[in-house]
């Protein structure tokens, strides 16, 4: 199957706008069998499954982990 190369995950945010975080699909594949998808820092990671389900990766110790409140496809 063809998985979207990048996704948007935009979380909700305690300033005027909501933050959005560009991901970009890995070779690797997580627990369910669907793409990771990471930041270009690495510190934000996803599998994300064909039907746009999320589930968020630690990259690390103490990190909290947020849900993001939309996954989507950039518009061209």
């Amino acid at each position: 199957m063809d998985y979207p190369e990048i996704y948007e995950l935009v979380f909700q945010s305690s300033a005027v706008e909501d933050d959005t975080v560009t991901v970009r699909r890995t070779e690797r594949s997580g627990a369910g069998g669907y793409p990771i998808y990471e930041d270009e820092t690495g510190i934000v990671r996803a599998e994300i499954s064909d039907r746009g389900e999320v589930r968020m990766l630690a990259s690390g110790g103490h990190q909290v982990l947020g849900t993001p409140l939309v996954v989507r496809e950039p518009s061209a």
